[in-house]
Formats: structure tokens, sequence, C-alpha cells
């Protein structure tokens, strides 16, 4: 007798989650684990659950696809991710593709299909609703999308949250006239003379987001850690700072390996896979508390040493972090290459 497929569907509506886990008990040997509406529902469930195969809809609150799909792969080398959305364009569906899904298929298609799609995925093949065939077949090849850096990729992302420029300045933490001067030449590489414009094309063209090192269509294999065993983690949803913090700890300790998170689930996961000597974590995670993310990373892995930092060091938060289990707090203007040189050597003691 087959062991059953264990299905987790993640779509924000309630009654298209209804109806996609209807189609799939109607399978022999298929089995729906848990249903989610959010990314962060999401992140919980595929901790808990550890399903074969994810049903994905990529609008779905919380949820950048083309930042969490890479990091779900490499959690989950294993797991089999089929994208079910009413988005039909074939440069979004090339985009995902690239990012690591395993299939897209279409809403308006039968669930029939959902269900031939699920065995041919779980065959180790690709699965795309045949519309979408014809229209990547028919298409002609797109132009070569532009090489951005990771500065024009973060100010993109922020354009598209809807962000004016003084709040671009704030969370990047530079002066509005960088800022301007950013979009400058941001608006000539892509051949557009306006945010508008901007925000447009990388609608029309996802993989503009997609990190680098996450555009092959293949899993991405999973990091091991050095002979130093020193894995450090890194947990902050400003990515401009994340990738501050990696570079100076990769100066600082050429063998370690660097994880990064901007979540609380995202923490969670990568502190229950790697185990990491340190992580350093942001006390405000946009509307998540790190200090509750002290909590998981402990619960996840005991041993970790967690040092909270912030912009804005309070007496309280001070309090509330030691308490949860945090060894020290310290202000980010402080944290420079000298204090985390000292921080890092204290935990590979």
């Amino acid at each position: 007798m087959h062991n059953p497929v264990h299905v987790l569907v993640a779509d924000d509506h309630e009654v298209v989650r209804a109806g996609i886990a209807n189609a799939l008990n109607e399978m022999a040997h298929v089995r729906v684990v848990a249903e989610v509406g959010s990314g962060t529902e999401l992140f919980e469930a595929l901790q808990r659950f550890q399903p074969n195969v994810l049903l994905l809809d990529i609008a779905m609150p919380h949820f950048d696809p083309l930042r969490d799909i890479p990091l779900i792969r490499q959690t989950y080398p294993h797991l089999k991710i089929l994208v079910v959305s009413a988005y039909d364009d074939d440069m979004y569906v090339q985009g995902l593709l690239r990012a690591g899904v395993h299939g897209y298929h279409l809403k308006d298609q039968p669930l029939s299909t959902l269900q031939t799609a699920i065995t041919q995925i779980l065959r180790g093949e690709r699965w795309l609703s045949g519309r979408l065939i014809n229209k990547l077949v028919d298409a002609s090849p797109p132009p070569r999308s532009p090489l951005l850096t990771d500065r024009q990729r973060e100010i993109l992302r922020l354009l598209q949250q809807g962000l004016d420029n003084c709040s671009i300045a704030r969370q990047m933490g530079v002066s509005v006239k960088t800022v301007e001067n950013h979009l400058t030449r941001l608006y000539r590489r892509l051949g557009v003379q306006s945010r508008l414009e901007a925000v447009h094309y990388v609608n029309e063209h996802p993989e503009l987001l997609a990190e680098p090192v996450s555009s092959a269509p293949t899993s991405p294999p999973l990091p091991t850690a050095p002979p130093s065993d020193l894995v450090v983690l890194v947990v902050d949803d400003n990515h401009r700072y994340r990738q501050r913090l990696q570079r100076i700890v990769r100066k600082i300790a050429p063998g370690a390996l660097v994880c990064e998170a901007a979540s609380l689930a995202q923490a969670a996961h990568m502190a229950k896979r790697f185990q990491p000597r340190l992580a350093l974590v942001d006390v405000v995670l946009g509307d998540e508390s790190g200090i509750e993310g002290v909590r998981r990373i402990k619960q996840a892995s005991p041993h970790t040493r967690v040092v909270l930092i912030s912009a804005y060091p309070d007496r309280e938060f001070h309090r509330s972090g030691i308490a949860a289990g945090a060894v020290a707090f310290l202000d980010k203007k402080d944290l420079d290459a000298d204090a985390l040189r000292l921080v890092i050597e204290d935990a590979a003691r």
C-alpha cells in the first residue's frame, strides 16, 4: 500500500481552498493536511506538517513569491510546488519557474486537470496548463532583462509597496537625494520615465526581483555548515541591512555560513534547519516582534546565542529581550566591524 501524499493548500480565498481540497480528496493516496491563507501561516504549516506537495496562490498577504519560493525550496528541497493562479502572463510564469516552482496551473481550468497536474509533478515532471504552453511556445524570445544591483532591486520592491521617496530613504537609511539619484539611474536602466512606469515594468517582468543566485530552475543545494561549524543567522526585515551584516560577518569569519531571514517564520525555519551558533535579531520586524523571535529561535535551537539589535535602544526592549533569552542588546549604530568581531569571537568559544 502506498504512503499517502500530504498536500498543503495555500490560498487567501476560503472558497477556492475548499474547492481544491475537495478535488484532491477524491484522489487515492492524497491527503490535504492543512489549508492556509497567508504567507505567515504558510511557513508555520510547512514546519508543522512537512507536506510532500504545496499548492500555492502567490497573491497572498505577507508573501513575496520571488523572495519566499527560493527560501522554501532551500529549506524543503524535496517539496513539490504547484502554483494555482489566475495570472496567465507568460513573463510572470517564466519568472516563477525560474524561482523554483514545479508547475503552474490556471484557476479557470477544470479541477479534474488539477489532479493530473499533481500526478505529473509527483513523477518528477513539470506541469503547465495547456493555454500557457501555447503562449510560451508561440511567444517570440523575450528581450534580455536588464541586470540590476541589489540596491536597485530593493528600490523596486519599495516602489511596488507604494512608498514615496522620503519613506524609501528612511527604509534604506540614506538621504532623499540619494534615493532620487538611484531612481534616475534605475529609470534609465529600465527605459522608463516615471515610478508608475517602473512599477508597471516590474509587474510585467517579475524575474527582475529574483536574486541572481536563485534564478536557476533546479533546486539550489542545501548549504552545509563549514568546517569551523560557525553558522550565523541574521534576522532583519531590511534587505540592505541584512546584506551589510552578512558582508561584515564574512570578512571577520570567511568560513562561516550566514543565513538570512526577514520574518519570524523564516527565522524559526533557519534556526531549526541549521542550528546557528549566533543569531542577530532586529527588535522590530515589520509588524512582528524580534523579542518573540528570540523565543522561537531558542525553541528551535536551544544552544544559539541570540543578540538583539535595534536602531531604537529602549530600556523595556532590553529587559524583555534578556528575559526572553537574548544574551545581549546592541544599538545598531554601535554595531560596526569591531563590535561584531567581539560578538562572533564570544559565540565561537
